[in-house]
């Protein structure tokens, strides 16, 4: 079937993936733990990490349409490419901001001496905050990047950076609050003497696929579909 992604800003339904999400859990969850080991696995090959998470939505997406699905399906290096690039970009974005550390902290142990004057720290502050909102920001609108990679077989990073900047339009205040979600009940995990975490991190990226799977259903533009649409009206 010729589908086609017409890019347009998503219907964003927080409350619907976190429940599919748990659904999921509570029906595979043994399946989907042995798959997220995998990730893990995955995470310690140098450069493999994000590409492993990519492979566990694959696996996400194969359980969740019951198709026939193996945990070993993980181990897959396909579309390295394109992750490889996504991380080489974030290492270098990362490089860029912390060059202004490298020059400030040297002349902050200078000056500082005996008498620590608090003029450096005002203005470390609001520029570390800058640098937070800034890196937040570009996350954010880069969401949708590994559902276009994994999902849909983008692999070129600039046009999946390009789209998802238009299917997060409007939605940033939703998908923070969404991720900070996760990142809580991650957190949680860790509460409850730490065992937790082996159920709440494995929901997090459940939670992440249900909510690519929607943005992906809502942009696929199925043009035989639509061509009988045509022809009947």
């Amino acid at each position: 079937m010729n589908v086609n992604l017409t890019p347009k800003p998503i219907n964003f339904k927080l409350g619907d993936y976190l429940s599919k999400g748990f659904e999921m859990m509570k029906k595979d969850f043994g399946n989907i733990f042995v798959a997220f080991l995998c990730c893990m696995v995955m995470g310690i090959i140098p450069f493999c990490g994000m590409l492993g998470v990519g492979n566990f939505y694959q696996y996400l997406r194969k359980l969740n349409k019951g198709q026939q699905a193996s945990p070993g399906d993980v181990f897959n290096f396909d579309k390295f490419m394109p992750y490889f690039v996504i991380q080489l970009i974030l290492i270098g974005a990362f490089m860029l901001i912390y060059i202004p550390f490298l020059i400030f902290m040297p002349a902050i142990a200078y000056t500082q001496g005996d008498d620590p004057s608090p003029w450096l720290g005002l203005i470390m502050f609001p520029f570390i905050l800058a640098v937070y909102a800034v890196l937040i920001y570009f996350l954010l609108k880069g969401f949708y990047i590994p559902a276009l990679i994994s999902l849909k077989d983008v692999t070129d990073v600039k046009t999946a950076w390009n789209i998802s900047k238009v299917m997060t339009k409007g939605n940033l205040v939703s998908i923070f609050l969404f991720s900070l979600v996760l990142v809580i009940i991650m957190y949680a995990g860790i509460l409850a003497c730490g065992i937790g975490l082996l159920a709440t991190m494995p929901f997090v990226y459940v939670g992440n696929y249900f909510a690519y799977e929607d943005a992906i259903s809502q942009i696929e533009h199925d043009e035989i579909s639509e061509i009988g649409i045509q022809e009947k009206y």
